[in-house]
């Protein structure tokens, strides 16, 4: 089995190299790493040339992260599909590993594990620890979602159910996987383990303002899917994150 990450970056040079080198740690042997950076006027291609035919990149200009992320979809070989962010990185050298081997003794379609935030100035100090639990369909009704970033799905997927809508700029990984999974009944497995760790903060809880345009995208997921959540589906999903912090 074949496993790609796609990487997206723009301006990111103090930690896309951590982002790389966690990638390219991993034990598992086939690994397809693509990143798709949005023409940085810093450091980061540099970077991103020092390894060589180490990863495969472009560097252009792009209407977006969900833009960017269908680029990476266009190039992909693998039979799995998975994303980090230029300033996160995986925990250990054995999440690629475990994630090919769910797919494989399950057969399931889609694979999720659990997502850790760290203080973005100590890596060591974690502030957040999203724990995605068993899957039940019906809790998308309750406002749950897998982590995107801890979310591995068969590329076939894409083929059969569609990439990214572009004209989201924070909820559309929620779409996405709303309908591919709510909607379309992927089949889902878990990995109780942390398979993810990123810097807290970014597009879609970086403030108030941020997660009240989320919330605006994500009833646009729904209504775009003709789908229809319960009254409270859409005021769960920003609660339920609050037991994920730590204090």
């Amino acid at each position: 089995m074949k496993i790609t990450i796609i990487t997206v970056s723009f301006n990111s040079e103090a930690t896309i190299k951590q982002t790389i080198d966690s990638v390219l740690a991993q034990d598992y042997p086939n690994v397809e790493y693509i990143v798709v950076d949005g023409a940085s006027k810093d450091g980061t291609v540099d970077i991103l040339k020092s390894y060589g035919d180490r990863i495969k990149y472009i560097s252009e200009k792009d209407k977006g992260i969900y833009d960017a992320l269908n680029k990476g979809l266009k190039l992909a070989t693998g039979d799995v599909v998975g994303t980090i962010g230029s300033d996160d990185f995986l925990p250990n050298s054995s999440v690629l590993g475990h994630v090919a081997e769910a797919f494989i003794q399950t057969g399931k379609d889609v694979i999720y594990g659990d997502l850790q935030y760290i203080n973005p100035d100590n890596d060591e100090k974690i502030v957040r620890y999203w724990s995605s639990g068993e899957y039940k369909v019906e809790n998308w009704l309750k406002g749950w979602m897998p982590p995107h970033l801890s979310c591995y799905i068969k590329r076939e997927a894409f083929v059969k159910y569609g990439n990214y809508i572009t004209d989201f700029t924070c909820s559309g990984d929620y779409e996405l996987m709303l309908r591919m999974m709510y909607k379309h009944r992927l089949s889902a497995g878990y990995i109780p383990e942390v398979l993810m760790t990123m810097r807290n903060g970014g597009t879609s809880t970086a403030s108030w303002k941020h997660r009240y345009r989320a919330n605006m995208e994500d009833r646009r997921a729904w209504e775009l899917n003709q789908l229809q959540p319960k009254w409270y589906t859409l005021w769960m999903k920003p609660l339920s994150k609050i037991s994920q912090l730590f204090t």
